[in-house]
């Protein structure tokens, strides 16, 4: 039997990943998940939603019993965590439902957690950093931040679309199945012949929809291109972030960069962060790709940290809230840290 700690059980489920994790203190004990695959186009928010509520059981029991042969019993779990948001609505109510029935039957304090914040702390502990610019890469979030005064303050973001939503809507159109992501990277990597497409930053913020746009009308207009023209779109979006996040180290005088999201397992978007962090004279950090995707392991960290600060969800405030920003959240687990800020 393992040595009895802060012990929490987080399920995760904004969008097409359900996941059960079981964390302590010290390590992921497991983390047992189940993945929507949509027959056609992207996620169906429904069908996504009856596909969380349908696998819980199994998911959430595939956990518990693999962490019962290593000795952790039911009673030794401190507390019940879920991702509250953002994500798309009816796969938010179908996890909070669960987690919301989990917590009282089983007597735990209930714990939501912001779904953004828990990509960059499951990031922060695995890989070490102390106090990292962070660029978040997901499907509907891109986002710049660093940490100051009690919370994560974006320094730039999309003004319209995620680039994975981009990246997943631009492979629908070329007639690749969900998620487009890796699809796009393989062909990209066939080809180095550079497409012009549109290269859209406003101030420190980013548009992707442009970009998507004219990457479609290049694929009309070159139909034998399509490999350059991935190569292309990755080349010109993730300069694009390469852009902006060089920018907010150097404003916020940071020597580490965390690369966070689904996004982030692009082996030439870290290719690219990772010569600009090396001019630099900055040290990059990415988890392992298992971290970066949606999964049951950052919500149950994020709400072992929080339990063990005293911030516990009452069940009248455990509503979900698909808009819920990385900014709106009051960082208490940080306060005792001694560093510039």
């Amino acid at each position: 039997m393992i040595e009895i700690m802060t012990i929490v059980l987080g399920l995760e489920g904004t969008a097409w990943n359900l996941s059960a994790a079981v964390v302590s203190e010290e390590d992921v004990l497991y983390d047992a998940e189940s993945t929507y695959k949509p027959l056609q186009g992207g996620i169906h928010p429904r069908e996504a939603a009856q596909h969380h509520a349908s696998e819980m059981k199994e998911v959430v029991t595939r956990a518990l019993r693999a962490v019962k042969e290593e000795g952790v019993l039911l009673k030794h779990i401190d507390a019940i965590a879920y991702s509250q948001g953002p994500g798309l609505g009816p796969c938010l109510r179908t996890v909070a439902t669960a987690a919301r029935a989990l917590s009282i039957s089983l007597k735990k304090p209930l714990i939501g957690v912001n779904h953004c914040i828990a990509h960059i702390e499951i990031g922060r502990w695995r890989c070490g950093t102390r106090d990292p610019v962070v660029l978040y890469v997901s499907g509907a979030n891109t986002q710049v931040l660093a940490y100051r005064a009690g919370r994560y303050r974006v320094l730039g973001e999309t003004l319209d679309i995620g680039l994975g939503n981009a990246i997943d809507k631009f492979a629908r159109y070329l007639g690749l199945s969900h998620p487009g992501g890796p699809k796009i990277e393989e062909w990209a990597s066939k080809s180095s012949n550079y497409v012009p497409l549109p290269y859209i930053i406003k101030g420190m913020d980013l548009s992707f929809s442009g970009l998507s746009t004219a990457a479609k009308d290049a694929t009309d207009s070159h139909p034998g291109e399509k490999a350059g023209i991935c190569y292309s779109f990755q080349e010109t979006a993730f300069a694009m972030l390469t852009e902006v996040t060089e920018r907010a180290m150097a404003h916020c005088s940071r020597d580490e960069l965390l690369l966070a999201g689904g996004v982030g397992a692009n082996k030439r978007l870290q290719q690219m962060l990772e010569i600009m962090c090396r001019d630099r004279g900055a040290r990059f950090y990415v988890p392992e790709s298992r971290y970066l995707k949606d999964n049951g392991s950052m919500i149950a960290y994020v709400g072992l940290i929080m339990y063990k600060n005293g911030d516990i969800t009452p069940l009248e405030q455990s509503g979900v809230n698909p808009h819920y920003r990385p900014d709106d959240v009051k960082v208490t687990w940080r306060k005792s840290e001694r560093f510039k800020s």
